[in-house]
């Protein structure tokens, strides 16, 4: 019988341990570094007004929402996400669905805040004019992609994860490890204490 669910595992486990992390001039980071660097932006903006907004399409609005509301009542972080169905529908009539998220981070985003910008193909262009429009208006840009490294979206993150996979189920699933390792490492999670639920706000 095919090992096949072994085969499975493993081959998500090197995806995900093989994850590349770089810079916005493209200067590669250890994967530690760029965390701590996240780290240090979320701390800057815990006591003041701004937040973190996620943005995704399908696999990767479920990781965004997933995320936001993690980010918020475990981490302590204000963070939301735009999946609402009368606002896509809405802005996607009335300016073209490239322009979802874009008008929403517009209409919404604060000079401060971070976009946490998710995409499997680094190419949506929805995607991509969100994280334009975050950049003009001061906002610290995030991104998580795969499939080929030299996608658009890898080029516009002050930190840059890539998941040098094709296959989305190794990529949303590295995606949403990455998050949680963000929130949960800022939270405490330590190797020592590794089967326990962290429970302080992000510090």
């Amino acid at each position: 019988m095919a090992a096949r669910y072994d085969d499975y595992i493993e081959t998500l486990s090197s995806a995900i341990r093989a994850v590349e992390a770089t810079s916005s001039d493209g200067t590669g980071l250890t994967v530690d570094a760029a965390i701590e660097q996240i780290h240090r932006i979320l701390r800057g903006i815990l006591n003041g007004p701004n937040k973190v907004m996620f943005v995704g399409n399908g696999g990767s609005a479920g990781i965004a929402g997933h995320m936001a509301i993690d980010f918020a009542k475990n981490g302590g972080v204000r963070a939301i996400t735009f999946n609402d169905a009368s606002s896509l529908t809405c802005l996607g009539n009335d300016l073209g669905y490239d322009q979802v998220f874009a008008k929403q981070v517009e209409m919404q985003g604060l000079g401060g805040d971070v976009l946490i910008a998710i995409s499997s193909s680094g190419e949506s262009k929805n995607i991509l004019c969100a994280a334009e429009m975050a950049a003009t208006k001061g906002c610290a840009v995030i991104t998580l992609t795969g499939f080929s490294p030299g996608n658009a979206l890898r080029r516009l993150g002050a930190v840059n994860f890539y998941v040098n996979s094709g296959v989305y189920g190794f990529v949303e699933t590295a995606h949403q490890t990455i998050l949680h390792a963000i929130l949960d490492t800022g939270m405490g999670w330590s190797k020592a204490t590794a089967n326990v639920q962290p429970s302080r706000p992000l510090v």
